[in-house]
């Protein structure tokens, strides 16, 4: 079935006021979705198609009535179709009688398993542009659908997330007949009950952050996947081609989607009940303890992994980049020495240089033009969190911050720590160090990957983007003392090649007391030493 694109007007909406649904990408600062205003319930014309991805494993009877809610929704069924995805049951999953027009059943490969695994190929096997995952243990309202996709005409960049609270009616005694026909009528709540409200904390973070509005990066922290939808394009960016961990993957997963600038957008009314107590709430402790190293690997801010002494990860916290090219090797080891000594161990430092200069081949030695290039390469070889390229890298969306250093800069040891505390503390999409070098205004500057993706994806060029980071992030400027060691006359630093002139200026030096004993060595001999020793008595008088 071909679920196609198309555009969305309300209900006596204007030209101007209407969206082509293909695309949209009004300017949101952090996550303070305020901006957007979803049309009424009801009260609109959709026309953005939604794949609707259940993974599941066993569970027949209440899958049967998670497809049965779906087949009374309000959304038009011909924007929608449905595919459930079989993670290995056995016995096998089969499609029951009730459920939407176009739904269909693949059983997921062997290639791996666990729900990620399923909902990446479910998605892989759709082709509507929004992607709707819901657990197969849910039952949803009639406007559960429609309430997200509302959301998804007006910008192409959210996370939107349902809500849905756990019921203890047994699945047993549900018939799927009767699910369609209450849910169809909005009477749900009389047949489930009003449940109890599950994942306390979500609650709890919203109330906080008016509904994730002020919730800047930490909005992802909500997101689960029991009822959430955004973009295909969105998804496949972040989900990736890696292995998901078969526990906690759907807090990766929006954390992924965060650092490749997201904005997450809780809907109150894309309601359900969750059939049983989520493992999560009935087993908390252990599925966190089982969860959260593989969590940790993947997500830099899970968990006290910051507070880790001397640890490093799958993903660092900050990728820094130092162009070494045309660079003297002690102003670059001044510079990653520092980093690498300071109190931040999850980094990881790429050497920008020319390394295809270092050949096992004979060379000149002290004469050799790429003395310097080897010299750094020897330095770091051996050092595993330093890698080299030939050049600048883009961004690892995975990766929280870029800090982009000059080499001849001195970092303090807590340089990486104050940069990225400044950043969380303010908010900030980019932080600045003023006077960070006498002759490069941009020597060092940190960068936050999620701001950076968001204003990619609203368009802005190379020229534009710190412009549009400003607009979206904010941008925030230290001293240089925060961050730097202070040196030289006014806090400017030592000149870029002070230990070639340090150097040049102790060999001539040493060339002049040679010169000099040379020369009194002469005037010994020519005088039998009297001369000399009347004019080393006139010096010492």
């Amino acid at each position: 079935m071909a679920i196609r694109d198309g555009s969305v007007r309300g209900r006596g909406a204007s030209d101007e006021e209407t969206d082509t649904g293909g695309g949209a990408r009004p300017l949101i600062r952090r996550n303070d979705y305020s901006v957007l205003e979803p049309p009424p319930l009801g009260e609109w014309d959709p026309v953005l198609g939604v794949s609707v991805v259940i993974p599941a494993y066993g569970g027949q009877e209440k899958l049967d009535l998670t497809l049965a809610s779906l087949a009374a929704q309000s959304y038009p069924a011909g924007l929608t179709e449905v595919v459930v995805v079989d993670d290995g049951s056995e016995p096998p999953l089969v499609l029951p009688p009730i459920r939407p027009e176009h739904t269909r059943l693949l059983v997921a490969s062997a290639r791996g398993w666990g729900p990620g695994h399923a909902v990446r190929e479910g998605v892989a096997a759709s082709e509507a542009p929004v992607v709707l995952r819901l657990d197969a243990d849910m039952v949803v309202g009639r406007e559960h659908v429609e309430a997200q996709m509302r959301w998804h005409h007006l910008a192409d960049y959210l996370a939107v997330m349902g809500g849905f609270s756990a019921t203890d009616v047994p699945a047993a005694t549900l018939d799927p007949g009767v699910v369609r026909e209450r849910v169809g009528r909005g009477e749900a709540a009389d047949l489930l009950g009003e449940g109890e409200a599950a994942l306390g904390w979500i609650t709890d973070l919203l109330e906080a952050t008016d509904g994730l509005r002020s919730a800047g990066h930490r909005a992802w922290e909500v997101f689960t996947g029991a009822t959430a939808s955004l973009r295909r394009d969105l998804f496949e960016a972040a989900a990736g081609t890696a292995p998901d961990p078969v526990m906690g993957e759907d807090s990766v997963l929006g954390y992924r989607l965060a650092q490749r600038g997201a904005v997450f957008v809780p809907e109150h009314a894309a309601g359900g009940w969750h059939l049983g107590t989520p493992t999560t709430e009935r087993r908390g402790a252990e599925a966190a303890r089982f969860a959260r190293p593989f969590t940790e690997n993947r997500v830099p801010r899970k968990y006290t992994r910051r507070r880790a002494p001397g640890r490093t990860w799958e993903v660092p916290f900050t990728d820094v980049v130092v162009d070494t090219t045309g660079r003297r090797f002690g102003d670059v080891a001044e510079t990653v020495d520092g980093l690498l000594s300071g109190d931040t161990a999850d980094i990881r430092i790429r050497l920008v240089g020319e390394w295809s200069l270092v050949t096992p081949g004979r060379h000149a030695v002290l004469d050799d033009p790429a003395a310097d290039v080897r010299l750094v390469h020897e330095c770091y070889r051996c050092e595993p969190r330093v890698e080299f390229v030939q050049a600048a890298p883009d961004a690892d969306p995975d990766v929280p911050f870029r800090l982009l250093v000059s080499p001849g800069v001195r970092p303090r040891p807590g340089a990486v720590r104050a940069l990225t505390g400044a950043a969380e503390r303010e908010g900030a999409g980019l932080v600045r160090v003023r006077g960070a070098h006498a002759h490069r205004p941009e020597a060092l500057r940190l960068e936050r990957t999620a701001a950076f993706a968001r204003a990619r994806h609203l368009g802005a060029d190379a020229v534009e983007r710190d412009a549009v980071v400003a607009a979206v992030w904010g941008v925030h400027v230290m001293d240089r003392g925060e961050v730097l060691r202070e040196s030289g006359v006014g806090g400017a630093g030592p000149p870029a090649d002070w230990e070639k002139q340090l150097s040049d200026a102790e060999a001539k030096r040493d060339r002049w007391r040679a010169e000099s004993d040379r020369w009194e060595r002469r005037i010994r001999a020519l005088t039998r030493g009297r001369l000399a020793r009347l004019l080393l008595g006139r010096r010492a008088g």
